[in-house]
Parts: structure tokens; C-alpha cells; sequence
């Protein structure tokens, strides 16, 4: 492996494409004088509805996807202690919001193939305390939500889908987030649409959206926008005991022109997930499962097996030398169970899942971005290529 010239910058693993637009629009909202939820938000929430297929009353911005995750099972009512399914292979937040909602994570195994949360390991979960299936569209391929809502019909569940990744995908026509009786969405700055810090709750119930809303803002039944608007000071009324968990119009600023240039992004990932498809190969990495005809795929990560085996080095060494070379990648993800804090608190061991384990040992993320060029693309393919050489 030889080593990267000094003088090539470093490539940002996820880097977002911030351009004019959302530059113009935060310093127009920083000049107006209005950086809390306001005018913005409630544009970013209507345009995001009509994305979605909803109606604005269907849709509430937070501050970020673990937060409508957790509004999403406090107004889901379900009582404390009950158990909630979902995968091990996805990112801290999940578990965390069932945690933090007073529930029971349970946690069932992925397929091998598509990484997603298999229903048949759902359905041999579900003990008499369920009342909950959280799925998590992974990498931005769809769940299969057919037998998933199969399932939570069977059992009288509540379906809460977590689309972190999965702000393009669709299953069979319908997008994600719209199956379920909430869909919860993250703008974070590595994610399709990028507000910095964000996230969004919709569902088909606008009555439970509204109390969503509501305590996303502690309790209360009039956000800012409405206590000090030019129309005049309007009293509130706390109604419940709720979080502070609003988006800012400084988030949504950056988040309509990202949201206006979403299908662009998603063809501009394709190009380039098609490019690591046919480049990468020949290679001895595992690549990710094709998205089937019945589902559009997201393209959110790129995700690549290395098997010490197959591949002559295991995971943390393509790591460094990755990093070495001066190419960033991620990691998702390694699996809940191998996590010391829910080892102590849940008692979950790794070879109780051993598709997520397998999987998060191995996984590797290569950089995705609508901001790569063509010579990033090349630039990233060369060095996976470097990074798998022999030692010397």
C-alpha cells in the first residue's frame, strides 16, 4: 500500500451539498430577526407533506429524528413497560427513544441479505407484553412493510417506522413513513436532506400529529410563532407535560432548498452507487443486496462486507488504511447487543443475533454524497482497490 500524497485533502465521509440557496436563505432568516420555529418551519412542514403525499396537518418538524421517535410512542399511548420489536442493526437513538418512552426494547434479527429487520424473527418476539414494532428502513432499502403490517394486525400493534435513511424509499408504490401510525424522519448533516440538526413525525392520524406537535414544545398549545407573531401577543396554555424538541427556522432554512433539490440528490447518488456496483465488483468485498422492482431504494449508504477471510484483512484494517490513504468512511453499524450499556441494563449478548453481529463486524460505508465529482468517485474507488493490496 503506497502511501497518499500530503498535498490531497482529505474526502469527508457523507460531506453535505450546501449551495447558494440554503446559504441565501439562513442569512435572510438571521436578518429577519425570526431564528426559533416560526414562518419557516411551518413552510418546510408543508412542503414536506406535499413530498410525502400528506396534508401539513399530517406532518410536525423536531429537532431531530430521535425526538419524533420518542413524541411518536408518547402519543402513540403506550403504556409504560410495554415491549417494542425492533432490529440491532441500526444507530444508538432507536433503543434509546424506546428507553426513554418508559418501554422495553426487544430486539429481532435481520435477514442476512437485505440487512432489514426479518418479520418472521417479529413475529417469534412478540410475547404478550408487545405492543409496538419499530422498523428501521435501513440504508435506505425499504423493510418489507407488507408482512410487517400483516404482523401488527394479527397482534393489534402500533407500527412506528423509523426513515431515518429512508426519506426517498418507497415499498411498492408508497413511500416509507406512510404505513405505519407514524414515520419518523432525520435531516442530520449526514442524511439525504440536510438541516444540520432536524427531523420530522407524520402519520395518517392528524390528531395524533398535533399532540406530537404539541409535546415537542413543552406541553404547550402555541409555539412561538404564535405568542409574538405581528398579529399580537396570544396566550398559551401548557396541556401537557411535554419536551423541548422544536425545529428552528435557522434548521429549515437550510432544509427547503435541500428538500427542493431532493430528486436531483437521489439521481446523483444512484450514478454513483451504480459506478461502486460495477467497479468495485471485482473486488473481494460483499456488496450491498440490488433493490428489487417492487422498491425504490434510497441510496442513503453504501455499505461494502469485508471478510478477513475473503478478504485478506478484516474491517478495522480496511478502516485505517482507508483513513491512511485519506478517504472517509463509517460504520453502520456495529450491533446493539455488542454495546456494554445494554449488555448490563437488557442483557443482550451478540450471539443471540448473529446476522447483525456478522454484519456489524464487517460493515463498511464509502462515501455517498450528491457532492462527490466524478475524480471523488474515481479518488474512492482507487483507494478501496489500495487499501485491500497485500502487506508488503
Amino acid at each position: 500500500m503506497s502511501p497518499v500524497d500530503a498535498r490531497t485533502p482529505f474526502l469527508v465521509f457523507a460531506a453535505p451539498d450546501i449551495q447558494e440557496e440554503e446559504i441565501a436563505e439562513v442569512e435572510a432568516c438571521l436578518r429577519s430577526g425570526w431564528l426559533g420555529t416560526g414562518p419557516r418551519v411551518a413552510r418546510f412542514e408543508a412542503d414536506f407533506a406535499v413530498y410525502q403525499g400528506l396534508t401539513p396537518s399530517q406532518v410536525a418538524g423536531v429537532n431531530s429524528c430521535t425526538a419524533a421517535l420518542h413524541v411518536s410512542m408518547v402519543a402513540a399511548d403506550l403504556e409504560p413497560g410495554s415491549e417494542v420489536i425492533t432490529t440491532p442493526l441500526t444507530f444508538c437513538a432507536t433503543v434509546n427513544a424506546i428507553l426513554h418512552a418508559g418501554l422495553v426494547p426487544v430486539l429481532a434479527d435481520v435477514d442476512p441479505l437485505t440487512q432489514n429487520i426479518d418479520p418472521e424473527a417479529i413475529e417469534a418476539a412478540i410475547t404478550p407484553r408487545t405492543r409496538a414494532i419499530l422498523p428501521v428502513h435501513f440504508a435506505g432499502r425499504p423493510c418489507e412493510m407488507d408482512r410487517i403490517m400483516a404482523i401488527a394486525r394479527k397482534h393489534d400493534l402500533v407500527v412506528i417506522e423509523d426513515c431515518a435513511h429512508a426519506i426517498e424509499t418507497e415499498f411498492r408504490g408508497r413511500k416509507a413513513g406512510t404505513f405505519g401510525d407514524f414515520g419518523c424522519f432525520s435531516f442530520y448533516v449526514t442524511k439525504n436532506v440536510v438541516t444540520g440538526e432536524g427531523g420530522m413525525v407524520i402519520g395518517q392520524d392528524a390528531a395524533k400529529i398535533a399532540r406530537a406537535r404539541t409535546l415537542a414544545l413543552h406541553g404547550m398549545n402555541k409555539d412561538a410563532w404564535h405568542r409574538f407573531s405581528d398579529k399580537g401577543y396570544r396566550h398559551y396554555q401548557v396541556v401537557e407535560c411535554g419536551f423541548k424538541y422544536n425545529m428552528m427556522d435557522l434548521q429549515a432554512a437550510i432544509g427547503l432548498h435541500q428538500l427542493a433539490r431532493v430528486e436531483s440528490a437521489w439521481r446523483r447518488r444512484r450514478e454513483i452507487w451504480q459506478r461502486y456496483d460495477l467497479e468495485l465488483d471485482p473486488t473481494a468485498l460483499g456488496l450491498p443486496a440490488s433493490a428489487n422492482a417492487d422498491m425504490r431504494h434510497a441510496y442513503h449508504l453504501y455499505t461494502v462486507m469485508v471478510n478477513g477471510t475473503r478478504a485478506g484483512i478484516n474491517r478495522d484494517t480496511f478502516l485505517d488504511r482507508m483513513n491512511q490513504l485519506g478517504v472517509g468512511t463509517g460504520v453502520h453499524y456495529l450491533s446493539l447487543p455488542e454495546h456494554p450499556y445494554y449488555q448490563q441494563r437488557l442483557g443482550w449478548h451478540p450471539e443471540h443475533y448473529p446476522n447483525a453481529t456478522r454484519i456489524g463486524r464487517e460493515t463498511v460505508s464509502l462515501p455517498l454524497s450528491p457532492k462527490l465529482t466524478d475524480a471523488d468517485v474515481d479518488r474512492v474507488i482507487a483507494t478501496v482497490g489500495r487499501a485491500l493490496e497485500p502487506a508488503a
